[in-house]
């Protein structure tokens, strides 16, 4: 009888072990926690909502995908004072309240060519300072 217990306790023990450590592994909001590489990642998907056409039907699902990463990017950022103070994050911030300012006040309509071309110049501004690593 004792050794049943013994298994019983052991087999416990390596379930919450294996549970504790399947919750710990990767992001919930799909950053990786490398400032450098999810700058990049959200530059990419900002582009791709940019360069969507208004009569796509996957319109809709790019442009909430944008919004989730620029939501999800501002929440990990803004207060992490390591990355608070680099030109490519406030370059990064000033392009995305522009595009998060056009969809909440605009949702049904385009970003204008201005807009487009303004965040495209920004985000080249983001990439160059991320090469020089500030």
């Amino acid at each position: 009888m004792n050794m049943k217990r013994y298994w019983s306790r052991l087999l416990a023990l390596v379930l919450v072990v294996a549970i504790g450590l399947m919750g710990c592994s990767g992001s919930p909001d799909g950053l990786t926690g490398d400032y450098r590489q999810d700058t990049l990642s959200l530059v990419n998907t900002i582009r791709q909502a940019l360069e969507v056409s208004p009569d796509s039907p996957d319109k809709a699902a790019v442009q909430a995908e944008a919004r989730q990463k620029i939501n999800d990017f501002s929440a990990r950022y803004q207060r992490n004072n390591s990355v608070s103070g680099l030109g490519s994050f406030t370059t990064i911030r000033t392009a995305l309240n522009s595009l998060a300012g056009h969809y909440s006040s605009y949702p049904n309509r385009p970003v204008p060519e201005k807009l487009k071309n303004r965040l495209e110049k920004e985000l080249q501004q983001v990439e160059a300072a991320l090469k020089r690593g500030a």
